[in-house]
């Protein structure tokens, strides 16, 4: 009994040093958090609110931080005809659009980060 335990904690130490190493070297895919480095948001050419008539709430689950809000933001507006502004304590994206755009527009932007779309809804202006 006692030999088990001893392996179910070693094996629990080393998943965690293991898990702990991938996310220092930048390899971790499942998470941004606690990287030293700050991503960047990349800015949108068209800043003028009257280009987009479309506005959505994106509902966003696994944003954790002001990085995980940066990917998210760059993930969206790397639509095309997008301009996101995450609001990361709703865990939601604030979206205008030029063109009519479905939820699955959103789930294919995100598909390749750790983030999910749990829903979208027209917002007023």
């Amino acid at each position: 009994m006692s030999t088990m335990i001893l392996i179910c904690g070693a094996a629990l130490i080393i998943y965690a040093i293991y898990g702990t190493v991938q996310r220092l070297r930048g390899k971790s895919k499942s998470s941004c958090c606690g990287t030293s480095e700050a991503v960047v948001v990349k800015k949108v050419a068209d800043t003028d609110k009257s280009h987009y008539p479309f506005k959505y709430i994106v509902s966003i689950d696994g944003m954790m931080c002001s990085n995980c809000a940066a990917n998210v933001e760059n993930a969206i507006n790397a639509i095309g005809d997008t301009w996101a502004r995450v609001e990361l304590g709703r865990h939601r994206a604030v979206v205008l659009s030029k063109s009519e755009k479905a939820e699955t527009d959103f789930s294919d932007a995100l598909a390749k980060t750790s983030y999910t779309v749990t829903g979208l809804k027209p917002a007023d202006y």
